[in-house]
């Protein structure tokens, strides 16, 4: 299979260093999490060595249009939005959205959200259909390293009445905290692919089959059950 990337023998991936476990976060200078596993065994199929740069979120696809990496790999679900900007791989999971709430809020359902104040990362509202909610104050948050652990500390503090985001995340946040709890998840499956430099379909199609290859040799579900055992594998 040929392909070329910016940088031979490499695979130059625009992420963020936000913590976002289990999906991906930084422990020193380690990356861990279910997304940079799979990067690492799509590189070993591909022998390649997967090398990774940190942007903010707001800045991913205006980094990649510059040609100096060659994908976006980062908690990004697929959208039409960002089909404007990038090739998108198959997906590699698909994920559900959720509401996370202190411990003794009344909140139990998306009803329950009316006249509240829900925070949510400023690329959310792109993503789901705002005609779903009550009417409610939507605080979006700008999508940088700390814009993550700046919303859930506001909605400890009692500046938000809860906090929109993908179920995984919240999930783990809601383990870690026993002051806030997961009022509700939604069986969105939002899927999350990698986005690819345009034109470089050659790049595209031997990320799909190396996709293809741990699906079908079981890999991408070890490495599920591994980071994110307590959702079932989606493929």
């Amino acid at each position: 299979m040929t392909f070329t990337t910016v940088s031979p023998g490499q695979l130059s991936i625009i992420a963020s260093g936000f913590d976002a476990r289990p999906m991906s976060f930084l422990q020193g200078e380690e990356r861990l999490g279910y997304e940079p596993a799979v990067a690492r065994a799509v590189c070993k199929q591909l022998a390649l060595e997967p090398v990774w740069v940190n942007y903010p979120m707001d800045q991913f696809y205006t980094a990649l249009s510059g040609g100096q990496y060659d994908v976006v790999w980062f908690n990004q679900a697929i959208t039409q939005e960002r089909r404007a900007w990038a090739d998108f791989t198959r997906p590699y999971g698909r994920f559900d959205e959720a509401v996370l709430v202190r411990e003794d809020s009344p909140v139990r359902d998306i009803n329950d959200l009316a006249g509240k104040r829900l925070g949510t990362l400023e690329t959310r509202p792109s993503i789901l259909l705002q005609e779903d909610f009550p009417d409610l104050e939507w605080v979006t948050f700008a999508d940088h390293a700390a814009a993550f652990g700046t919303m859930i500390a506001a909605l400890e503090a009692g500046e938000l009445d809860a906090v929109l985001e993908d179920a995984v995340l919240l999930l783990a946040v809601e383990a870690d905290n026993p002051g806030l709890r997961v009022a509700c998840q939604r069986p969105t499956q939002h899927p999350f692919g990698v986005g690819v430099l345009p034109g470089n379909r050659e790049l595209l199609d031997a990320l799909n089959h190396a996709l293809n290859q741990l699906i079908l040799n079981g890999t991408l579900a070890r490495l599920w059950a591994q980071w994110i055992p307590y959702k079932p594998f989606p493929f």
